[in-house]
């Protein structure tokens, strides 16, 4: 079966939002073997509304639609698709009466445009939002199924699985499939070295796939089986993981909704450590991701942006002959910060990190991107130095990310 994709608003079309709406679906279809004929992206008008889907349904056997459901003037996605397809709009009174009761339940005043997130073309199947709003519908016209869902990614996430799939599978005939994923999270290796590691990794592959996929500063490897029974689905997707896992053991930190930070926040728990952080170079964004793990208060006793040299001696006790000798930027400071966060704050570990981001600050000695990171328990301690090649932001971000994967490796004893 051939799916298009069309994705609406204004704001996609002038760059103001990215469109992450038809990567979802690209991917959940491909998994699920269907064919995406053509995807697009047009802004809210009639003519740019109905010239994508004069493109799109005749290379479609169905067009997934998003975008323009709300209740403002500017959305006008079902008006534009009555009228290109002459017919008249209808108010579903069960639908409506959903809409009214979560307003109500989340205290939000009604206005009666609000109505118009339950209107849809004469004949159209209301798809209901479990999550928003806005609903959606299916429309079947010349044997071709047109199917509109709100544009919020995190409803179109929702609606896709429960209410167009449903849809798509009983169009398609096909007897339903299971499709089971798993996703391997690496980092500190090149995707193209990850790809070479696994090029000869055996599988089948009408019923399982490998995708690549960067996600800076990780990669992730995403598994997906296919089978018409589960049991053998997931001995297929098993199978594969493990190979993987010989193979690049070393470098894996966690699947699926993993994150560095909560596998760090895990490990601290699990062994009663408490922990705190210097930082110069990432300006406190190592504690913003730390503490955006629940219950991190309990190993995370604090935080400290130590950005000037002044601050590094006020606060955290490296000295200013250290400071004059060896620089901000080095071994011997990016130690002593560690050391001097653990001691202030009666922790187990302490972690620093102290470098010099783009454009300007680097020397030939130590040119930009240069960045130190240091872990301690106060009696081991690491310190690596690295060279890194990327604009401030990225910088930063993977600066966060090693300092996590140290204190890890650190807590492990694979330093």
């Amino acid at each position: 079966m051939r799916v298009g994709i069309l994705t609406i608003g204004n704001e996609l079309t002038t760059g103001r939002i990215q469109d992450t709406n038809t990567a979802y679906l690209a991917g959940e279809l491909a998994s699920r073997t269907y064919e995406v004929s053509a995807s697009m992206a047009v802004g809210d008008s009639q003519s740019a509304i109905k010239g994508g889907l004069d493109f799109l349904l005749p290379l479609s056997n169905a067009v997934i639609v998003t975008g323009g459901l709300g209740p403002t003037a500017d959305d006008i996605t079902t008006e534009c698709i009555a009228k290109a397809f002459g017919l008249k709009l209808y108010l579903d009174e069960k639908a409506l009466q959903v809409i009214k009761d979560r307003f109500e339940r989340f205290k939000i005043r009604w206005s009666d445009n609000n109505a118009k997130q339950a209107t849809f073309p004469k004949g159209a199947q209301p798809i209901p939002n479990p999550v928003g709003t806005a609903w959606g519908y299916a429309l079947k016209r010349n044997r071709k199924i047109i199917i509109v869902v709100p544009g919020v990614p995190r409803e179109v996430r929702k609606i896709f699985p429960e209410g167009v799939l449903p849809i798509l599978e009983k169009a398609s005939g096909r007897k339903k499939v299971v499709v089971l994923t798993k996703t391997v999270k690496l980092f500190g290796l090149a995707e193209a070295l990850v790809d070479d590691a696994l090029s000869d990794v055996v599988y089948d592959r009408k019923t399982l796939s490998i995708g690549f996929y960067p996600r800076f500063p990780e990669n992730h490897i995403v598994l997906t089986a296919r089978d018409t029974e589960r049991k053998r689905a997931q001995k297929n997707l098993d199978d594969v993981r493990k190979k993987i896992e010989e193979r690049l053991r070393k470098y894996i930190f966690g699947y699926d909704n993993d994150t560095l930070e909560g596998i760090v926040g895990a490990l601290l728990t699990e062994r009663k450590l408490t922990l705190a952080v210097a930082e110069s170079l990432t300006g406190g964004l190592i504690t913003d991701r730390i503490t955006n793990v629940p219950g991190s208060s309990q190993y995370f006793e604090r935080g400290v942006v130590s950005y000037s040299n002044r601050s590094k001696t006020d606060l955290l006790d490296v000295p200013e002959h250290t400071l004059e000798e060896f620089g901000s930027v080095s071994e011997t400071t990016a130690t002593l910060m560690a050391e001097g966060v653990r001691r202030m704050a009666k922790t187990d570990l302490g972690l620093s990190t102290t470098g010099i981001a783009c454009p300007t600050g680097g020397t030939e000695r130590k040119p930009v991107g240069t960045v130190f990171i240091a872990v301690t328990d106060g009696r081991r301690r690491v310190c690596r130095d690295f060279q890194f090649r990327w604009d401030r932001r990225r910088i930063k971000e993977i600066t966060s990310q090693w300092a996590l994967e140290m204190l890890r490796q650190f807590i492990l004893g694979l330093e």
